[in-house]
């Protein structure tokens, strides 16, 4: 990836990418240009699916469909920049306090929007998409300068374990100018903006996520702890206690109704009847009853390379579905040995470090990637372009990290 750049200094290229490490979280998402038809992010997997759409299939518009390929290039670029970028541990403590000022950075906006009127910049529709200013309603959802809530939701379960275990190591494994202060007060900025997206599943993606990273560097009370203040702080929303108690009075409601219409059938007629059908809420049912199986029916159509970027419309709520859908089991295969393949490196190399700054993040790593993965169960997460960016750079971190900032 240097080679790119030709000449340019190992200091000259850092201050580049710590340029684009802000850039991209911190800059709101105003439209560029529009493209007729396009308007959703992407992800790269094979470029072959692509043609099968066009030729085979015809599922998708030619322009469309190219557009989403090469963005998906374009988001896993960052990976080939993050690897190439952390040569020393000064590198990586230099990249760890840009993050902490970009979380900073993240909550006074966070704040302005819900206290001050400042206005809100969000993708999260085709009106919204160009580029109106809107502002924070009550009860609303928190995007402070992501493109929608589950998009900032995603990006805190992604760096709050690395926080977290951070805080509880010693101090002497800390990046210089960086305090405990500092971190707690940094933490407690991060608990906020996810409770504030009030994103249900990114609550549980995250306390997972977090207590792995915990768990890897064994420090067992730390969890219980995290677990406490992360109550805490749920207890304070109004709007997300609502959503979890939507789930759980919905569930109770139909079960009951269920359970009353059995006995009654059951009294009437001599037999019981058997598995029940429980109904969630609005989200729950637009996934199950509209978003998965249309996935599922593209992946029916053509099983290896599926019907191609853009095939399956906006949304689908579920990244794995939405892979088999668009690029098939090859693809999904393609993927899934990426992941596997940087996972694995990540996990093998943490056993081997001492007790170090390095060692810290990749335990943080891998637990984020847990709790990411988690969250792709529900949402189109690596589709959002600032979260996927920021997802590929900062593993590419952790290879780096993991491959003991070998020359290339």
């Amino acid at each position: 990836m240097r080679k790119l750049f030709g000449g340019l200094k190992d200091e000259n290229f850092k201050y580049l990418v710590v340029v684009l490490f802000f850039m991209v979280p911190l800059l709101p998402k105003f439209p560029f240009f529009s493209i007729p038809g396009s308007q959703v992010a992407l992800r790269l997997e094979d470029f072959v699916s692509l043609l099968s759409a066009l030729l085979i299939t015809q599922t998708v518009s030619p322009h469309v469909a190219a557009l989403h390929w090469v963005r998906r290039v374009e988001y896993m670029t960052a990976f080939f920049i993050g690897v190439s970028v952390i040569r020393s541990k000064e590198d990586l403590a230099f990249f760890v306090r840009a993050l902490l000022l970009v979380m900073i950075y993240l909550f006074v906006v966070g704040v302005g929007q819900k206290h001050f009127g400042w206005p809100v910049i969000t993708t999260q529709n085709s009106e919204y998409a160009k580029g109106i200013a809107l502002r924070y309603a009550d009860g609303g959802h928190l995007v402070s300068t992501f493109a929608g809530h589950y998009d900032l939701a995603t990006f805190l379960i992604f760096v709050m374990p690395f926080l977290f275990v951070l805080f509880f190591s010693s101090r002497k494994l800390l990046p210089k100018g960086v305090g405990k202060e500092n971190l707690l007060a940094i933490i407690l900025m991060g608990l906020w903006l996810l409770v504030n997206t009030a994103s249900r599943i990114s609550i549980v993606s995250y306390i997972g996520a977090t207590g792995l990273s915990l768990l890897l560097i064994k420090k067992y009370r730390a969890i219980v702890i995290m677990i406490v203040l992360s109550i805490v702080f749920v207890s304070f929303s109004s709007r997300l206690l609502e959503r979890y108690n939507r789930i759980f009075q919905v569930v109770t409601e139909r079960l009951s109704d269920k359970v009353e219409g059995m006995i009654e059938v059951s009294a009437a007629s001599g037999f019981v009847l058997g598995d029940v059908e429980i109904f969630e809420d609005r989200s729950t049912s637009i996934r199950l009853n509209m978003e998965w199986p249309r996935a599922l029916r593209a992946l029916t159509k053509n099983p290896l390379l599926g019907t191609g970027y853009s095939s399956i419309t906006l949304a689908t709520d579920n990244d794995y579905l939405r892979m088999l859908g668009e690029v098939g089991i090859l693809g999904f295969v393609a993927f899934g040995l990426i992941v596997v393949r940087v996972g694995t490196e990540l996990i093998v190399s943490f056993w081997k470090k001492i007790e170090s700054l390095e060692k810290l993040y990749l335990a943080g790593m891998v637990g984020s990637l847990a709790g990411v993965g988690l969250n792709m169960v529900f949402i189109d997460i690596l589709e959002a372009s600032k979260f996927a960016m920021m997802f590929w750079l900062l593993m590419g971190f952790a290879v780096a990290v993991a491959r003991n900032y070998e020359k290339n």
